[in-house]
């Protein structure tokens, strides 16, 4: 990536904050707030926790649209086996281990869950977990790790790569260099001085998490790539 393209960039999102007295998307802080208050692995209902974790007043598009419902597919998931589902997000949320590994893992599990959950409901017509893109399994680290992950979606991310005149643009999912791309960015918000400032006047003390995030900039990088 090149520093003046960042740079340029980086202005000009300055500019588009300032002209926006109201923030268009800030539903992921708000996301975050009711991850961070509401995950409990060990609650005795795991269902209703993982329907209370992910929760928003604004939309649900970060979990459902018209033709992708992860959301629903997983609570399905924790319904039929609420042990293994458990023990896949323990695996997931294992900070000792390598993120890649967790994530393939991940998939793994809720591969061989659809499997067996198509066994068991043979009249059912869901053949698709709906979480091999990457949105989701970023979602869940970015709500329960939100100062490490951001929050993710292929496109957004190829096409600000592209105006940040990186040498190797990526042409499919890589989950593992998002999140060290997205790090790397955001120590140029945070020696900038100003963005950070600027969202913060904009999130709701009680409505919005206010701890450290990557949260700005995936905003960031959506922007670029919009």
């Amino acid at each position: 990536m090149l520093l003046a393209r960042i740079q340029q960039q980086l202005g000009e999102y300055k500019q588009w904050l300032r002209q926006h007295k109201s923030h268009p998307a800030l539903s992921p802080w708000e996301t975050v707030q009711f991850f961070q208050a509401n995950w409990n692995p060990e609650d005795r209902d795991p269902v209703a926790m993982y329907e209370r974790c992910l929760q928003n007043t604004e939309t649900r598009r970060q979990w459902q649209t018209e033709q992708w419902y992860p959301k629903k597919m997983m609570l399905e998931f924790w319904r039929f086996e609420p042990g293994t589902v458990k023990l896949m997000f323990d695996d997931l949320f294992n900070e000792t281990k390598e993120v890649e590994a967790r994530i393939g893992r991940f998939l793994f599990g809720c591969d061989t869950l659809l499997r067996d959950y198509k066994r068991a409901h043979p009249t059912t017509v869901e053949n698709n977990h709906y979480h091999s893109d990457f949105r989701m399994i970023a979602l869940y680290l970015s709500c329960r790790y939100p100062d490490q992950y951001a929050p993710y979606s292929f496109a957004p991310f190829q096409a600000a790569m592209t105006q940040f005149g990186a040498r190797d643009v990526p042409q499919q999912n890589d989950l593992g260099r998002y999140f060290k791309v997205m790090r790397t960015l955001n120590t140029f918000l945070e020696k900038d001085g100003e963005v950070l400032p600027l969202l913060q006047k904009q999130l709701h003390p009680k409505r919005h998490y206010q701890g450290k995030s990557l949260l700005a900039v995936a905003d960031f990088v959506g922007f670029v790539g919009r």
